[in-house]
């Protein structure tokens, strides 16, 4: 008898340029799919390039499917904090605005109480230089996916990296 994989979970993230983001956990075993898009903003079917100016409110996310028989959400927020810098406000490394930000969506409870747990967790850590943890943790809202080119970009490119230079968001 064939057993069929939990796939019901989802977890939201923002963490920067939403291409390395997705890259991350791409790679986590239990995660059965990932997609890049805008999430808590203002504007309905929002654009890339409408979302870079500022003035729709979304944040640049990956929304991750993953089975919680395989993975948990807290190995998911550990991947989260590892790939960016939690205390920078609206920008990650060359990249700037509020699309950039660090953000948590929580689908229910759990995973608030989770990732509070875990940012506190942190802040009372040497990790960031007492440097303040500013990653927002906020109810998820309507997940809008961005245009087709940005799913899976490092894949379609051959590989590549956020930080290397070779694109301007």
């Amino acid at each position: 008898m064939e057993t069929k994989r939990n796939t019901g979970m989802i977890a939201t993230f923002g963490a920067g340029c939403f291409w390395g983001v997705e890259a991350a956990f791409r790679t986590i075993n239990g995660v059965t799919s990932t997609a890049v898009g805008y999430m808590g903003g203002t504007r309905e079917h929002p654009q890339y390039e409408e979302v870079c100016t500022g003035r729709t409110g979304h944040a640049e996310v990956v929304q991750v499917r993953y089975d919680p028989d395989i993975v948990t959400y807290n190995t998911l927020l550990d991947r989260f904090w590892s790939i960016h810098d939690p205390t920078q406000l609206n920008r990650q490394g060359p990249d700037t605005g509020t699309n950039y930000r660090s953000v948590i969506f929580y689908h229910d409870a759990a995973q608030e109480a989770a990732a509070r747990a875990a940012k506190d967790r942190l802040s009372r850590t040497d990790r960031y230089h007492d440097k303040t943890i500013v990653t927002e943790i906020v109810p998820a809202s309507v997940f809008w996916r961005a245009e087709e080119y940005h799913q899976q970009y490092f894949e379609k490119r051959g590989g590549g990296s956020c930080r290397s230079g070779e694109y301007r968001n």
